[in-house]
């Protein structure tokens, strides 16, 4: 029997090869974008890890808060009395001083706190300003120093994200001093050394007032308050509370400076709103006693009172500030173990001793694609890690932990007090499971 051969020029020989080269091509493919699966760990047993209105504390009930001052009148006794308890607890809890003031500014979080503070302390005749700039909120007081209050004598000292200003240019003696003491959106926050270029007070230390942005320290990290004459924060950041409530501390040299202002007539030809106004009569800039003492300028929510007030029982029982201060810091050990072993990680505060361990900003490399960008004209980074972003939030794994809009792309993680430590641990396999998983399917 003869065998007959046809060539393999014929067509149908053709088509099997080139059916059988794109079969295996297909079948390579589809084994190299097979997505990843998730990690061993299990997942936080809480995926809230935003910067701000931030976790509640362990155990928290809504059910369990007193409502018996709902629905009364924030000037009666009952509701001033339970004020009053929050503005004492704040003060022996974060330990500031007894002959500072502390008051309670509903409208506005820490922003209208410092506003207020903006409004009524800075613009002295003879007394020039500072703006310390290294994040989005510091360059806000900033611009509403010269565009809004416009302040004659202002001189900005700033550095890029991730890095702190040259500290030594700063004069707190005859200068208003502004700034934050931790960036929230930068991640970057004062070293803790006890301020050395802030003068101590007493008769050497000249006019000059530091008004500081503290709604990312306080409860979290030590603070300089005989250095502090204007203090501000938000009860929504380190301690999980509601918003639209901001807590004012004022040194007895701001109160003076307020009187000044007042005798000056800088409080009249201002004009301040109502909302910011710590003087009733701008022509003295006497502030009436009941501020202090639970009165408000506006109507607070009771109930966010009373929720303070339970976060702050919870601060107690945890042991006071140095407690708040260790859950803190060994939040931020967490991430910087699994950091040292990830090449493709990195803090945006390089430097350790002015790394922030309440908002721990975290860039990512190898999402890059030269020459590409995402709809909408952003980059293609910010958009992988928005997907990024996305992923762990369907999984059910963290909400809200991609960067401040502002700020170069990466990941921002909230470490503060009521952030369990396991939970973060829990967080970071995610996280390589999230970027592997873009990077597979992104190619």
């Amino acid at each position: 029997m003869v065998l007959s051969h046809r060539p393999l020029s014929e067509p149908w020989i053709k088509n099997w090869f080139i059916t059988a080269a794109l079969l295996i091509a297909f079948l390579y493919c589809a084994e190299a974008y097979v997505p990843v699966g998730p990690p061993a760990m299990p997942k936080p047993s809480s995926p809230h890890f935003s910067s701000g209105p931030t976790k509640k504390r362990p155990g928290y009930d809504l059910a369990k808060l007193p409502i018996y001052t709902l629905g009364r009148s924030h000037r009666s006794s009952e509701c001033l009395g339970r004020i009053q308890r929050a503005l004492e607890l704040t003060r022996d809890i974060l330990g500031i001083p007894g002959e500072f003031r502390l008051a309670l500014l509903p409208g506005g979080g820490d922003t209208g706190a410092f506003e207020a503070a903006l409004w009524s302390l800075v613009g002295t005749k003879g007394v020039p300003v500072q703006a310390l700039v290294w994040e989005a909120f510091g360059q806000g007081w900033y611009d509403d120093l010269t565009t809004q209050l416009k302040v004659e004598e202002v001189e900005l000292v700033s550095a890029p994200y991730g890095e702190l200003p040259d500290l030594s240019q700063v004069s707190a003696g005859e200068n208003d001093v502004c700034f934050v003491y931790n960036g929230t959106t930068s991640g970057v926050c004062l070293p803790d050394d006890g301020a050395p270029w802030i003068p101590p007070s007493g008769a050497g230390k000249g006019r000059g007032l530091t008004l500081c942005d503290a709604t990312s320290a306080c409860f979290c990290m030590p603070l300089p308050w005989e250095k502090l004459d204007v203090t501000t924060f938000s009860w929504q950041k380190a301690l999980g509370g509601e918003g639209a409530h901001g807590i004012l501390v004022l040194s007895p040299r701001a109160l003076a400076r307020l009187e000044e202002n007042g005798r000056s007539g800088l409080l009249a030809a201002r004009g301040i709103p109502k909302l910011l106004r710590l003087a009733p009569d701008p022509s003295t800039g006497t502030v009436p006693e009941g501020l202090w003492t639970g009165s408000t300028i506006n109507t607070p929510s009771m109930l966010c009172v009373e929720d303070y007030l339970d976060a702050l029982q919870w601060a107690q029982e945890k042991g006071g500030l140095p407690a708040l201060i260790a859950r803190t810091r060994a939040n931020l050990e967490a991430v910087e173990a699994f950091v040292a072993k990830k090449p493709w990680l990195s803090f945006l505060a390089s430097n350790p001793r002015i790394r922030s361990s309440t908002s721990i900003c975290l860039r990512i490399e190898g999402l890059e694609e030269a020459g590409s960008t995402a709809r909408g004209g952003g980059s293609q980074v910010r958009h992988r890690l928005k997907e990024m972003a996305a992923l762990m939030e369907r999984e059910g794994v963290a909400y809200d932990i991609a960067s401040y809009r502002e700020a170069p792309p990466g990941l921002r993680i909230w470490g503060g007090p009521t952030v369990e430590t396991e939970d973060i641990r829990r967080l970071l396999p995610w996280i390589e499971w999230a970027y592997d998983r873009v990077k597979t399917t992104s190619g």
